[in-house]
């Protein structure tokens, strides 16, 4: 077998859509003479042409010579049929998400191509072991999964399957690295690595609106603002189109024989079959004006009522110094006292818990009890949860008080982790799960996170930010509060914050 990182190489492409053409591109621009095939020899010259066009502008703005982006538009080549593909050093398979069909270019091309010559799916759904079970030599087939838009999305999964020999998946490393892309080797798992760790943020989000904890914009807002991420979930499935998120949260979660964690949730459902599928299609969990969001108006601040003081519950001591700190801050008036003092409002600040049970653990008035987390970041917003039953002149002047210097403040229902906990520890918990059956290493977890979903840190990073026994104990807590098996702690991340390890720490052998 060739040098994948060095030698010349030929690659060819079956397919000649949004990806094939991609996966071209970025092969050309490596040096690879590429040969393309699509059934519809009008694709092909589509994608020649738009290829051409992508490295013109390139050479325009001096990302590359004029030489070099001719030379890259002459080494993608049209294939007049599979059969031209005799001298490919590896064939990429980028057709329609249909097993039997992808099964079907993969025996045709064994009774064409070398015995050294890769056959690589860059499916995103399908098992990888599942399409090459119909090779005659099962070991040389792997997945190759580029991401849309293949050249700016610097990511490729290589996956192996049940019978991928070792040479094959350092080679696929190899030509990644070669084409400018940054390699994770994954194990043959539902989801592959992105697909799966990407369910903690979107079906969390979705069972809190389930729940009726608060809006989508509201956790969006909560995601960006407090836990620092580009875009909250519902933002993110507009994006992408919950015609493509639906039906991957679905498969992923049939394909794990409906492990808890992974459950969609049924709204998700009924949207997707309404055609709300987000910009695509005009309206989602936003409605649009052309490409534009309609952001909807951030609530203002009641006036604060009659004077109260604010008492802070010393059960989580830095959670609390850290809240009577903002409080001083917004010239609230603290109470010291040992227990809230007849007219002072009492202030909460649990992990996991929701307001009822953190007022009732304490013993504190339920009428005049307020949730406020202050576990993330509280410099632009603030996340307020009153109990059922806390008055709602407490409730205002609680958010009068907070909103001071110009501070956004979420008043949600009554949820246990609120919004950021929850979701955050749910990302975490996933990621930690991917790590435990080895579908891939913790660093290529955070690096597929990062690359994939465009994370401001890898979900293993964000967990050991946190602190590994924080992210526990919110979990034990909601699974307490909820009694729901997706809340259970996976092995990877209780075993490490009991042993004080980073959660990015591989096992000793």
């Amino acid at each position: 077998m060739k040098d994948f990182g060095k030698d010349p190489l030929t690659v060819g492409i079956v397919g000649a859509g949004v990806m094939g053409r991609g996966i071209a591109q970025v092969a050309a621009a490596g040096g690879m003479d590429v040969l393309l095939f699509d059934a519809d020899t009008a694709m092909v010259a589509t994608a020649r042409k738009f290829s051409g066009e992508m490295f013109t502008r390139a050479a325009e703005k001096r990302r590359m010579t004029a030489d070099a982006a001719r030379a890259a538009t002459d080494r993608i080549r049209a294939a007049a049929g599979l059969n031209d593909f005799a001298r490919c050093d590896i064939v990429v398979e980028a057709i329609v998400e249909k097993l039997d069909a992808k099964q079907s270019v993969f025996r045709e091309l064994e009774s064409i191509v070398s015995d050294d010559c890769i056959l690589a799916t860059n499916t995103s759904s399908l098992s990888v072991t599942e399409v090459a079970a119909a090779c005659r030599r099962p070991q040389r087939a792997a997945g190759c999964h580029f991401f849309n838009p293949v050249p700016l999305m610097k990511l490729v999964e290589v996956i192996g399957g049940a019978r991928t020999g070792p040479r094959v998946i350092a080679a696929l490393v190899e030509l990644a690295r070669r084409v400018g892309h940054t390699p994770v080797v994954v194990s043959d798992s539902p989801g592959f690595l992105v697909n799966h760790v990407g369910r903690g943020m979107v079906t969390e989000g979705l069972r809190i609106v389930q729940e009726n904890v608060t809006e989508p914009h509201v956790i969006d807002r909560i995601m960006r603002e407090c836990a620092g991420f580009r875009m909250g979930p519902f933002e993110l499935m507009d994006l992408t189109g919950l015609d493509v998120t639906f039906p991957v949260s679905e498969q992923v979660y049939n394909q794990f024989f409906h492990e808890p964690r992974l459950k969609p949730t049924p709204m998700q459902r009924r949207r997707y079959l309404a055609g709300l599928l987000g910009r695509k299609s005009g309206r989602g969990f936003y409605s649009y004006e052309g490409d534009k969001r309609v952001e909807p108006t951030e609530p203002q601040a009641p006036k604060a009522g009659k004077s109260a003081r604010f008492w802070v519950n010393p059960a989580e001591p830095a959670l609390a110094k850290k809240l009577k700190a903002l409080i001083k801050e917004c010239d609230g008036v603290l109470d010291r006292g040992r227990k809230p003092g007849r007219n002072s409002i009492a202030l909460v600040t649990p992990l996991g818990l929701d307001a009822t049970t953190a007022t009732l653990d304490e013993k504190l008035p339920a009428g005049r009890t307020l949730a406020v987390d202050v576990l993330l970041d509280v410099a632009r917003r603030i996340t307020l949860m009153p109990t059922p039953a806390t008055e709602q002149d407490i409730i205002n002047h609680a958010w009068a008080v907070l909103a001071r210097g110009g501070r956004s403040v979420s008043v949600i229902r009554d949820s246990g982790g609120f919004v950021g906990q929850r979701m955050v520890a749910a990302i975490v918990n996933t990621a930690c799960e991917v790590a435990q059956q080895g579908i891939a290493a913790p660093a290529d977890i955070d690096t597929g996170a990062k690359l994939g979903l465009g994370y401001p840190k890898g979900p293993l990073e964000l967990g050991d930010a946190i602190g590994p026994a924080v992210v526990l104990r919110i979990l034990e807590n909601l699974h307490r509060v909820y009694a729901d098996p997706r809340y259970r702690p996976s092995t990877w991340l209780s075993r490490r914050a009991r042993l004080g390890m980073s959660l990015l720490q591989e096992e000793r052998q």
